[in-house]
């Protein structure tokens, strides 16, 4: 299969000139093993010119408006104010990206991590978010919301594919960094052995976007790790990454 219909478009209410998109390990791409297919990342171990040349396919199979503006993602919480005039070719360090303007291409890389597609309900701004454990932790939802200036209950949220709570274990100090913020951020572990948990990490973003006032919630049921669509570090630890978009018209 090689085409859009091996891409994962989000199931959501978004307005009709909001564009998203997931890209899946269905598409055929320019990588050696195990990178071949259709690796979008640059910092994962891939040929340089592989990645460049995957990049490039993807925005013909898209017909997007703008070259996607990747990031230099480090799990933490900034926003990338992304805009059309700016011409940067320097990957900013960010873990999110809004933008106002028609015609600017948002994207983030996950392999296991999770992403989150944001627009408001009249279209006027989109955004993108990776959350791994830690950067959900330390509010990079909250503040790609407050970088969208759009009031809460006004935005529409889509969970994208993500590793599942029955694939992701952690230990005690990551159930610690939400239990020590919301005490009821317990229900989303559950005990696997001595000190050790499974965490729906999805159930948690679900919960901090509630507790700010997003309404529309949407996705979410996805397992990267065996789910063979996508690339999962926890499944294969050397792995490519793949891509989720967003754009207005």
């Amino acid at each position: 299969m090689n085409g859009a219909d091996a891409l994962l478009v989000p199931d959501w209410p978004a307005p009709p000139n909001v564009r998203a998109c997931v890209t899946t390990r269905l598409v055929a791409g320019h990588s050696s093993a195990p990178f071949d297919r259709f690796n979008l990342g640059a910092r994962c171990g891939d040929e340089p010119q592989a990645v460049a040349a995957n990049r490039m396919a993807l925005s013909a199979l898209l017909d997007l408006p703008a070259s996607p503006r990747w990031l230099r993602q480090v799990h933490g919480v900034g926003v990338h104010d992304a805009r059309s005039a700016r011409g940067e070719e320097v990957e900013p360090e960010a873990d999110a990206a809004c933008t106002h303007e028609a015609g600017v291409v948002l994207a983030v890389l996950t392999a296991d991590c999770l992403p989150v597609l944001f627009c408001s309900d009249d279209g006027s701004v989109v955004a993108v978010a990776h959350a791994g454990w830690r950067g959900l932790a330390a509010g990079v939802l909250e503040a790609t919301l407050a970088r969208m200036a759009v009031a809460p209950a006004c935005v529409c949220a889509w969970l994208g594919p993500a590793i599942g709570a029955p694939s992701y274990e952690v230990g005690e100090d990551v159930r610690a960094a939400f239990v020590a913020q919301d005490a009821d951020a317990a229900a989303q572990f559950s005990a696997s052995r001595a000190g050790h948990w499974w965490c729906d990490l999805a159930g948690l973003a679900r919960r901090r976007l509630a507790a700010i006032g997003v309404r529309s919630l949407h996705g979410g049921g996805f397992d990267t790790r065996t789910d063979p669509r996508f690339y999962s570090f926890r499944r294969d630890p050397t792995t490519g990454r793949f891509a989720s978009l967003i754009w207005r018209t």
